[in-house]
């Protein structure tokens, strides 16, 4: 019984969309389906399992792009992020027309999370982890038995989210990935919202957008 992944790049921003799922039960579920609802179609289709929730890491346009369409056609509940990222949600209209994607559709989450809670996929539990400063309402998904957590754009291989957008602040960033992210096992796998994975103890050690600052 075992947490499995696949990352399914979408939109031009090639956001890393993450669909996991439970191999004793084959239910899944979409992390940040942020476009090209073909593409995630297709990776469902070829894994053949079924979707139960979408879960969201944060509102940016490129994470939450095809949400509300993917919730409709599936008639799956949207699960995430933590509660001050209405702000993000809101604009997502737009945050659409800014970057030239496809209108997104409208939505509120049908249950917001908080630290320290879990949700679950088939017979899988992953905890929940509040990590503000990319974004205010930004979480995180974290399976210990797996040695996995999919972080968004939190941190990344060699890099840090960026804080300079309205509600972003760097030193929220910084206490989160030193307090949340990095107090995981060094050998804990994550997925980033961008570029390749990469594991905590090697950006605990190399990442120098954090360890710059002691």
């Amino acid at each position: 019984m075992a947490l499995q992944y696949q990352i399914v790049p979408v939109t031009a921003f090639e956001q890393n969309c993450s669909i996991l799922w439970c191999d004793e039960t084959q239910q899944a579920v979409v992390v940040d389906p942020g476009g090209d609802l073909h593409k995630i179609e297709a990776a469902l289709k070829s894994l053949s399992v079924q979707l139960t929730a979408v879960w969201l890491t944060h509102g940016h346009i490129d994470h939450a792009g095809a949400t509300a369409t993917v919730s409709e056609s599936y008639g799956i509940p949207i699960i995430g992020p933590q509660k001050e990222e209405q702000f993000w949600i809101d604009m997502l209209p737009q945050q659409s027309a800014m970057f030239g994607f496809p209108q997104a559709g409208m939505f509120t989450p049908d249950q917001w999370l908080e630290q320290g809670d879990t949700v679950t996929v088939g017979n899988q539990t992953l905890r929940v982890m509040h990590t503000p400063g990319h974004t205010p309402g930004h979480v995180v998904f974290y399976s210990e038995p797996a040695k996995l957590v999919v972080v968004g754009d939190v941190l990344f291989n060699g890099g840090i989210g960026r804080t300079d957008f309205p509600k972003g602040d760097h030193q929220t960033l910084i206490n989160a990935i030193k307090d949340q992210l990095f107090t995981l096992p060094e050998e804990t796998q994550f997925i980033p919202g961008h570029g390749p994975m990469s594991t905590i103890g090697h950006e605990k050690r190399t990442n120098p957008f954090v360890n710059m600052y002691g």
